[in-house]
Order: structure tokens, then sequence, then C-alpha cells
């Protein structure tokens, strides 16, 4: 069997990073106040051709923090009723966060990546519930980067000019049903199938691997020619 290629795995696509889409479901849009009420992670892995794939999903109901504010506009949004009702099945904060957490370590591990880095639709809200939940929570491991992220509503936009994940979900020829939209586990499965598409479709059109910078000037003329 032959070796895979280094630009091939996932280690070295990122810079190291190790991507992890997420999304989460609030009772509102502060981060500090609100309560964290679901959340969803996918991880990637890549293919022995480097290609970018979905490969472990890990999904909670989360109950919400003492004292959180819940608004009831953001429930009628994204249909929990009752964030409370033992019928959601739902565990602390603490509890999910540090399966979503050892999961992601041990994947990041096993690509020999550096770090984690969070995938998501508007991206900037995700990322500050999961850190705002991890401080109360007190977790001190947190293996995403503390301010960087993969917006996929930034990336859809330059890569089909839409930025709303249904749409650019439609413009990728990606199945969205707008009934399952909302959950943390439908919109976490159909983000991460959009950012492989976009990745996947970048390689596609000749843009990774690049050309390494250190590459003579006589194999670059040549890979022009073959093309």
């Amino acid at each position: 069997m032959n070796p895979v290629k280094e630009e091939n795995l996932l280690k070295s696509r990122f810079r190291g990073y190790f991507p992890v889409v997420i999304d989460v479901e609030t009772a509102g849009f502060n981060s500090e106040t609100d309560a964290l009420l679901e959340i969803c992670a996918v991880t990637l892995k890549m293919d022995d051709e480097g290609f970018l794939h979905p490969a472990s999903t890990i999904h909670f109901h989360v109950l919400p923090f003492e004292g959180a504010n819940i608004e009831k506009a953001a429930l009628e949004f994204n249909g929990i009723r009752d964030p409370f009702s033992p019928l959601r099945g739902a565990v602390t904060e603490q509890e999910a966060l540090k399966e979503i957490f050892k999961l992601v370590r041990k994947e990041q591990k096993a690509a020999e990546c550096q770090r984690a880095i969070m995938v998501a639709h508007n991206a900037t809200f995700d990322h500050s519930f999961v850190m705002a939940a991890a401080e109360r929570s007190k977790l001190k491991r947190i293996p995403f980067h503390s301010f960087c992220t993969f917006d996929t509503a930034a990336l859809s936009g330059l890569a089909f000019g839409q930025t709303v994940l249904a749409k650019a979900c439609r413009a990728a020829n990606i199945d969205f049903d707008g009934k399952e939209a909302h959950s943390a586990l439908y919109d976490t499965e159909r983000t991460a199938e959009l950012f492989c598409k976009i990745v996947n479709h970048w390689k596609e059109l000749g843009g990774w691997p690049l050309i390494s910078a250190d590459t003579d000037e006589a194999e670059a003329e040549a890979e022009a020619e073959k093309k």
C-alpha cells in the first residue's frame, strides 16, 4: 500500500488546525446571559486523495444554567417549547462540553493536528456561546482556538453567492429541509456538508495543494505546461 501524500493529510490542509463543525441553539443572542439549549459537533476527516468528509457526530440537549435568561421569541424560533422538560433528556453545559471536548481532543491527536478550530455558520455567534459555557463550567482544557474560526456564511458567500445556510446548501446541491432547520443536529450536519463541498471544490479547481514556495522555477513551468 502506497503511503498517503503529505499534502493529503488533514494536518497539512489548515496549517495544523483540526476543523470541527459546531451549531448551537440558544434562548437569546447574549452568550453571557442567555441559555445554551442544544449543541452539536461534527468532526472531519480526509481521505487518501485529500478530500474532506464528515467523521463523527456528537449531540446534546442542554439544561439552562442557573439564572439564565430565556427569551420567548427564541424558543418560538427554534421550536423548544419547554427547556426544562425531562423528555428532552438534557444534560448540563459542563457534561455536554466535557464529552464534546474529549472527542475533539481524541480525533485531533489522531490526525496529528496542533489545535482544533471551530467551523460554523455565522461562527462568531456559536463560538461566543461555547466559550461562555466553558467559562461557566470552569473547563480549562478547551481544544478550540480562542478567537479564530472558519465561517461558512462568508465562505459560501464567496463560493455560491449565498450567505443564508438553506440557500447556500441549495446552491451547492445539498438537500435542505426547512422543516428540520434550527435543530442543532440537522444544521450542523448540513453545515459540515457545505464546508466539505467548498473545500473539495476548491481542490478540484486546482487551488489545493498549492505549489510549494520552494519549488524551483523549472518545476513550476513544467506544471503549467501540463495544464
